[in-house]
């Protein structure tokens, strides 16, 4: 995090301003972006180009903008998928594991996990125990897919999902995670914000020597 310091003959390290600017801009990054993150963006103002910094800044700026829009449409889609209603279905409707796994995006594996978790349990049509999803219980997949999407936890959904199936929004439970994942999104934001001024100092170029007296100039 620091760069390297001078020091004296006898032994003493010395400080610099830019140590007294990197510990307080890598407080400031870690907030918005973990340690880790901060360490090496510190250590690219040490290093230069300052392209290089750049770079790993509007990385950061990108991911967190990049979650609050995947907040925002998990928490639109989840709503939605709720409140459709299930009519005039048909048993060609219904899907298999494989069928609906790939018209989630999920591995085959998720679905079964959310079916030992109890959060969708699908039909079981054979003495094999074949697994078939009922047009209802496809919703309750999405519904399930979107909330874990939004940051809703596996216990949470357990108690959630029987309310979602009885026509219960239970409104405050689906809000209550994504509330907490979009104040941590902003705090993060907030940091970052906090941290340009500490970033800035260390990219401010040391101030020039006093330049040496011509050779035989008066005092």
């Amino acid at each position: 995090m620091l760069p390297p310091a001078d020091r004296t003959a006898s032994g003493y390290l010395v400080y610099a301003e830019v140590h007294l600017n990197s510990a307080p801009a890598y407080r400031a990054l870690a907030a918005g972006t973990g340690p880790v993150e901060a360490k090496d963006i510190v250590r690219a103002a040490h290093e230069r180009p300052v392209a290089r910094l750049l770079a790993r800044l509007d990385a950061v700026h990108a991911r967190l903008d990049r979650e609050r829009t995947e907040l925002g449409l998990a928490k639109e889609a989840a709503a939605a998928t709720s409140a459709e209603p299930i009519a005039d279905v048909r048993p060609a409707d219904a899907m298999g594991v494989a069928e609906l796994a790939a018209a989630l995006g999920v591995r085959a594996s998720t679905l079964r996990h959310w079916d030992a978790e109890g959060l969708v349990v699908p039909d079981r049509i054979d003495g094999r125990g074949t697994r078939r999803y009922s047009p209802a219980q496809v919703r309750d997949a999405r519904i399930v897919h979107q909330l874990r999407s939004a940051g809703h936890r596996i216990e949470a959904l357990r108690r959630l999902m029987p309310d979602l199936r009885s026509g219960r929004q239970g409104s405050d439970t689906v809000e209550a995670s994504p509330a907490a994942r979009e104040a941590g999104i902003a705090a993060r934001s907030r940091a970052l914000l906090d941290a340009s001024a500490a970033v800035l100092a260390l990219l401010a170029p040391a101030a020039p020597a006093a330049p040496a007296a011509p050779a035989g100039a008066d005092g």
